[in-house]
């Protein structure tokens, strides 16, 4: 297992709270292949990313945990998501990036971030973040303390080289004083990104907490994967319709699906057209 591109959840035996550690490299490096981010967009997609993986620990069933975020700034699109098997991707989109921004509104400008929960069987959960502080972790710990009653500490860092995050969350029900929820609280932002992405689990957990009864879980691997797919490619042109995908095809002699989150092309001509819409072919 790449011990760079691991998910690790943690709990406290004696109190009710439990934690979540992430590292992403090459995982963080193959999601970034396709794209020269300026640093600020990287920054906020790779925060955002090691986010999705910490948030997909909630996930009790198959299925992909997103976080999206559409705004009128200088980045029109951001978008990370974790599938239930730890496997990520990223995107985002931007324009006129300035040299320095200092907080996730001067990227976003007026927008929303949403959580997306899509799971492959049952309803799709949506939850909208407030961006009312100026960074990713904060948005994201007002959320849980205001929409989900949990009080969460998320702390997220990236580089060029790659991500990491950790989560400190009470339990639902938390019964004990604010004084030791603090204590470890404070304890858990002691830890530096260098500390995150070199050192394993059990060393940051016995550096942070090592007067504490702390159970690790094994670690999980995580990996880029895209969905994208020749049969998705293949739905949405069947959702197009056929005198739209058949006018396409005549004006362009095929037509060309690229996926932006990982460069693949697909195309189609007038023949799979005809096997799509089961159209008989002409003699």
């Amino acid at each position: 297992m790449n011990e760079h591109d691991l998910f690790h959840r943690f709990i406290f035996e004696e109190h009710e709270i439990r934690g979540e550690l992430v590292r992403l490299e090459q995982s963080f490096i193959d999601a970034f292949a396709q794209s020269d981010y300026p640093e600020a967009v990287q920054t906020l997609l790779g925060e955002a990313l090691a986010a999705s993986v910490l948030l997909s620990g909630t996930l009790k069933f198959d299925g992909i945990l997103s976080l999206q975020a559409r705004g009128n700034g200088p980045v029109t699109l951001l978008m990370a998501e974790c599938t239930h098997y730890r496997k990520v991707r990223a995107i985002a989109q931007y324009q006129n990036i300035p040299e320095t921004v200092s907080s996730i509104q001067e990227q976003l400008g007026q927008g929303q971030l949403v959580i997306t929960i899509d799971p492959e069987k049952g309803q799709r959960y949506q939850g909208i973040i407030p961006m009312e502080k100026p960074d990713l972790s904060s948005c994201l710990e007002d959320y849980f303390t205001q929409s989900e009653q949990l009080e969460t500490t998320i702390l997220l860092f990236c580089d060029e080289t790659g991500a990491a995050g950790m989560l400190l969350q009470k339990l639902p029900g938390y019964r004990e004083d604010d004084e030791t929820w603090n204590r470890l609280e404070t304890l858990a932002r002691s830890i530096t990104f260098e500390e995150l992405r070199s050192l394993p689990a059990e060393q940051i957990l016995h550096r942070l907490f090592h007067e504490e009864d702390v159970r690790l879980f094994p670690g999980e691997a995580v990996s880029f994967e895209c969905s994208c797919s020749k049969a998705r490619c293949t739905a949405a042109i069947e959702a197009l319709g056929s005198d739209d995908a058949y006018t396409l095809v005549a004006e362009q002699g095929t037509i060309t699906i690229d996926c932006q989150f990982c460069a693949e092309t697909y195309t189609f001509k007038k023949e799979e057209l005809d096997t799509i819409f089961h159209t008989p072919p002409l003699h």
